[in-house]
């Protein structure tokens, strides 16, 4: 494909109605302040209040699901916010829970050390979070293994395995964690190299449009690909929030000063900013960035990765927090007034898929899995802004 049609794809996006960040300087694009709609809704909750709501949210999910669940990128999810949650609360019960479910899998991973598919190495992430509570090597065997192979004995000058810009989230952290945990810098080396084919080369041109600092999901929706019913580019809410919520999990891993820790900053801060400016009145995203007439009203599972990675990007100095933080502070009200049933249970999710059109319709009752793993997230996270 030529780089010239997808470098011009933000002028498209702009043509089609969406205030979407053009070619501009990060700093600028991080101080530009949203519309508010009303102090009230930009008005961070009490910590209490916020650990409250996640407490009956996970409750509730935990009541409704007394099974553990398989080990599949969906669960995987759930149980790294649930992990966060137990951070957050020291409550032993989500520590029992999250625990029985990862040795009813014997800590292993679904395909075995020897897959490559990142869905499958999500599961290392709640594993490596249950080794720092309880240290025990064998907790990390099957994800180390795996992740070892693809950095230094199967295929290592492959780098196209994620194809899909989920992959970020369910892939990336891992091998930050582990290259931190064994001080081994070939983990964060082959990271990067994933991460750049993803980014600049997955589909000719890669999944990034640099003119905007948004992600296509996959190359079918690169230029020239499927476009919305009305003609305009499908942007995919929740993969660019896969996206934001595997760049917060590898900065927390990775040092300051590797050049690549630099690169992912700049360009998760240009991501935070761009959604910022076609956030909803009412705290939400709709499923289509570029099109909000493209199946339109409340969408949780995206919604609760960007308050996430706002909440982080405040938090750690990458925007502006006079102009950020109502941002996560007025999608975290909206969850908690639209989404959150009077039980805990999660609304509104668009479950799993590929595109806006997937798992349609989203109603006040459809709920999943990652999408309460990724409220817990958005809530810890905000939860550390909180007074």
């Amino acid at each position: 494909m030529d780089r010239r049609h997808f470098l011009g794809t933000g002028a498209a996006l702009a043509a089609a109605g969406t205030p979407l960040l053009g070619g501009v300087a990060r700093a600028a694009a991080a101080r530009t302040a949203p519309r508010r709609p009303s102090a009230a809704a930009d008005a961070l909750p009490s910590r209490a209040d916020i650990t409250a709501v996640l407490r009956k949210v996970a409750d509730r999910w935990i009541a409704a699901n007394p099974g553990t669940g398989d080990n599949l990128w969906a669960n995987a999810t759930f149980y790294s916010g649930l992990m966060a949650l137990y951070r957050l609360t020291r409550d032993a019960r989500y520590l029992d829970r999250a625990r029985s479910w990862a040795e009813s899998h014997g800590y292993g991973l679904s395909g075995g050390t020897t897959t490559r598919d990142a869905d499958n190495q999500c599961a290392g992430q709640a594993y490596l979070d249950l080794y720092e509570a309880e240290p025990d090597p064998a907790k990390l065997t099957a994800i180390e293994t795996c992740l070892h192979r693809m950095t230094a004995v199967d295929q290592v000058g492959k780098n196209d395995d994620w194809w899909w810009d989920d992959a970020l989230h369910m892939g990336m952290p891992p091998f930050a964690r582990l290259g931190a945990l064994r001080g081994d810098g070939a983990y964060w080396t082959k990271l990067h190299s994933l991460y750049t084919h993803t980014k600049s080369a997955e589909g000719g041109p890669g999944l990034l449009d640099p003119a905007t600092g948004l992600w296509y999901r996959d190359k079918n929706f690169l230029p020239g690909g499927i476009l919305s019913p009305s003609g305009k580019p499908v942007v995919w809410s929740r993969g660019n929030g896969w996206v934001a919520a595997g760049h917060v999990k590898t900065l927390k891993a990775l040092p300051a000063d590797r050049s690549d820790t630099a690169e992912y900053r700049d360009t998760l801060a240009r991501l935070i900013g761009a959604v910022a400016r076609v956030q909803r009145a009412d705290g939400f995203w709709n499923v289509n960035l570029a099109d909000p007439a493209h199946f339109p009203g409340p969408e949780t599972s995206g919604t609760v990765f960007f308050a996430y990675g706002t909440a982080y990007a405040v938090a750690a100095g990458l925007v502006d927090r006079a102009a950020h933080l109502p941002v996560a502070a007025r999608a975290w009200n909206g969850l908690v007034a639209t989404a959150v049933h009077p039980d805990g249970t999660l609304g509104y999710v668009q479950k799993v898929g590929d595109r806006p059109d997937s798992s349609q319709p989203v109603t006040y009752d459809s709920t999943a899995d990652f999408a309460v793993g990724g409220f817990l997230l958005a809530g810890t996270e905000l939860a550390g802004l909180a007074a």
